[in-house]
């Protein structure tokens, strides 16, 4: 059974190519400070796995994403969300998914060492303070 809290709270689905840096950490980073109005989920147009990079950002932060899986747009077909938002310049190549879009394009890290993840994890978390 839901509770009603659950059924109130908006779905909001994260998505980037590979689902394994930018679009985990907005995840996570929406579901730690705004876990209580939203549901949040990610997802990638190419799913591969979570950036360990990625994971060490976030637990700098005190937030573990270490079990958190790279899950491809096709995983999310039968969910209804509220806003679907485009975190790279992938917004264009996106298959159409039911809800209200935003696009909020963030450097990709990969390849940027640890301090690349460390700077999109902030952008992204100032950007979830501001926006939901």
């Amino acid at each position: 059974m839901f509770s009603t809290q659950s059924l109130m709270k908006k779905r909001v689905l994260f998505v980037c190519v590979h689902n394994s840096a930018r679009s985990q950490m907005a995840e996570a980073l929406l579901r730690a400070l705004k876990g209580d109005n939203y549901e949040a989920y990610s997802a990638g147009i190419e799913p591969t796995e979570v950036d360990p990079n990625a994971v060490s950002a976030m637990a700098e932060i005190g937030i573990d994403i270490s079990e958190q899986r790279s899950k491809g747009l096709d995983s999310m077909r039968d969910i209804h969300f509220d806003t679907i938002v485009t975190l790279c310049d992938a917004a264009d190549s996106c298959p159409y998914i039911p809800g209200v879009h935003m696009h909020r394009a963030f450097p990709d890290p990969a390849g940027g060492g640890i301090n690349a993840f460390r700077r999109v994890r902030d952008d992204i978390k100032r950007w979830i303070e501001d926006t939901f």
